[in-house]
């Protein structure tokens, strides 16, 4: 069994900052990409960051120069950075990761999504 928990997120006012963190869990071998998506009402999900095992990362057009994601392999943990919020930003975040597990299999794992709000 693995498991993605994530936590973090709330209500802030335009242009303050809030994090969230993903934390992976159980049967695990090893981790590849870790990704953070988000999904505003109405809309389709779409991805807004990414980072590899190798501490690459991929930020989204909207979000670049304002998120930032991280990550710590010996924590198995993905962490979205969040600053100079906008209103437009208000939307479920999920945490996604492909993961081996124990017998070898990789497989995608979504995390149970935080509300991120963002007020003007």
């Amino acid at each position: 069994q693995v498991q993605l928990v994530e936590s973090g997120g709330g209500s802030v006012q335009a242009g303050g900052s809030l994090s969230v963190s993903c934390t992976a869990s159980g049967s695990i071998s090893s981790i590849g990409a870790m990704d953070w998506y988000r999904q505003a009402p109405g809309k389709q999900r779409e991805l807004v960051a990414s980072t590899t095992e190798g501490f690459s990362t991929m930020h989204a057009d909207s979000v670049k120069g304002r998120f930032t994601i991280s990550r710590d392999n010996a924590k198995n943990t993905v962490v979205l950075q969040m600053n100079s919020l906008k209103p437009e930003d208000t939307a479920v975040y999920y945490c996604n990761a492909r993961i081996r597990n124990l017998r070898g299999i990789w497989s995608y794992y979504w995390g149970q999504g935080t509300q991120v709000t963002v007020s003007s």
